[in-house]
């Protein structure tokens, strides 16, 4: 079941807590067939826990503070790249090549926001790239271009098969994906994969104690306070892990290779409370072990294995940081036949069933927000979190997993309507998500965004630094 009890046991969380939550449920909110809004209570709330009880834990208290889940914080919140402004302007979240296409036999879903994605699939289409057109990376893209693209596009795939497509681009290094039924998902071998393995994979890596965090009081109470996080991570969720850590008091580094800079504006909704370093992993390999020396989490968000040739697996990891909390998610899961395949939360969606569930007349549909991404974005973060309270307990290293993917299963293998579990509730109205964002200045424009949908007693509220340009700080702790 999709409910807070059901993700904070698969966290190793202690089921009395639940008891401490209580839950605002406003009509209107995240509607969808599946249930994305109980999916979205649950994830928020075992993650406002974890930070309750951490901070409960740092401070001594006698009780873990009460936590609050409001769903019109939780619905502003998972479509928060959709509420940013950026000096007036909305961004834009999908590329004209990221989108449905109908095929000889069905339909596709690719995904091309970033441009060497969308060089990669024109490539396998047979189609001139961007840089073949005037070798900026970007495509000298205008509307008229644009149009006449996204025809011709269409034209090749009106021609292909769907798994032809999906296989082809793939191979390419680009991404494309062939719509499935759930029925068809279920047959799949990476669903078998999946579904051997738990919501939330937990583990020890190795004995040696961790660096112990000294005791926090006073108001608010920063469960994450002085914790230094390493962030490699892209696109939003392990960004929104990451940016829910921030917002808790850590000290969080994010580091993208310079070749491969993060889309602005998405880089403007998850950099809040961030520092943004630029540093190539190979040729600054002394950079990053200083980094990697300081560090009390790991955040990875690339594909299984992708950094392995860095030495960034976990076992490497903790084998030269000892006490280490490493956090890994992928679209597809380390394991199974598509492991190593790139993955986008809305390639997700259609691989796994969703799209075709949430469609109609003949046409494939999408949940009413990247939930998957947001859900486990906030789940990574509440992993995290309880990987620290354990460490200090008992120390010793630990690793924490999750895939898009897995989160997808959870979702559609859940009723809408399924039991609750013992938090309490309250009926509130929802007329607009206005109550919960916020506008606040930085040196990129003036923001405005959604606010975070953690809330706990004494807990903060808002993050003290806002998302600077991307790749400008010293790759450095504070």
């Amino acid at each position: 079941m999709t409910d807070i009890s059901f993700a904070w046991s698969a966290l190793g969380g202690d089921p009395g807590l639940v008891q401490r939550i209580t839950t605002v449920e406003r009509e209107g909110t995240l509607t969808a067939r599946l249930p994305v809004r109980d999916l979205a209570r649950a994830c928020v709330g075992a993650c406002a826990l974890a930070a309750a009880e951490l901070a409960a834990r740092r401070a001594a208290l006698a009780e873990v503070p009460a936590v609050r889940v409001d769903d019109g914080a939780l619905a502003t919140a998972f479509v928060s790249e959709r509420h940013l402004l950026i000096d007036g302007r909305a961004p834009v979240t999908f590329a004209p090549l990221s989108r449905f296409w109908r095929t000889a036999d069905g339909w596709v879903r690719t995904h091309a926001n970033y441009p060497h994605h969308r060089a990669r699939l024109l490539t396998a289409l047979g189609l001139p790239s961007g840089e073949e057109r005037d070798g900026s990376g970007n495509g000298g893209r205008d509307g008229d271009q644009d149009d006449a693209l996204v025809a011709s596009v269409a034209s090749v795939l009106a021609e292909r098969s769907a798994l032809d497509v999906e296989e082809a681009v793939y191979a390419a290094g680009g991404l494309a994906v062939a719509l499935r039924t759930p029925e068809e998902w279920a047959a799949h071998p990476q669903h078998a994969e999946l579904a051997a393995r738990p919501l939330v994979e937990r583990g020890r890596l190795g004995a040696a104690r961790a660096r112990v965090l000294p005791s926090r009081t006073g108001t608010p109470l920063l469960p994450a306070a002085g914790v230094r996080v390493l962030d490699l991570t892209r696109v939003i969720a392990g960004p929104v892990a990451t940016r829910t850590l921030a917002l808790l008091g850590a000290d969080v580094l994010r580091v993208d290779p310079p070749h491969l800079p993060e889309l602005a504006d998405q880089h403007a909704d998850t950099g809040f409370g961030k520092r943004s370093a630029a540093l190539d992993l190979a040729a600054d390999r002394a950079a990053f072990e200083e980094l990697l020396a300081g560090a009390d989490v790991v955040v990875t968000g690339y594909r299984p294995g992708a950094l392995d040739r860095f030495g960034l697996s976990p076992e490497a990891l903790a084998e030269r940081r000892p006490g280490l909390v490493v956090a890994e998610l992928s679209a597809w899961g380390a394991y199974g036949p598509w492991a190593r395949r790139r993955g986008f939360d809305s390639l997700v969606q259609v691989a796994t069933g969703i799209a075709a569930v949430e469609g109609g007349d003949g046409q494939p549909g999408a949940l009413p927000a990247q939930a998957l991404d947001h859900g486990s974005g906030y789940l990574l973060a509440a992993a995290v979190l309880r990987a620290l309270t354990e460490q200090s307990r008992d120390g010793g290293g630990r690793f924490v997993r999750l895939a898009l993917a897995r989160t997808a299963a959870w979702l559609t293998e859940t009723a809408p309507g399924a039991a609750r579990g013992p938090e309490r509730v309250q009926d509130a109205p929802y007329d607009s998500p206005a109550p919960w964002l916020d506008e606040t200045g930085s040196r990129i424009g003036r923001l405005r965004h959604a606010r975070s949908p953690l809330a706990f007693t004494d807990g903060p509220t808002t993050w003290t630094r806002p998302p600077g340009p991307w790749g400008t700080d010293a790759p450095h702790w504070t």
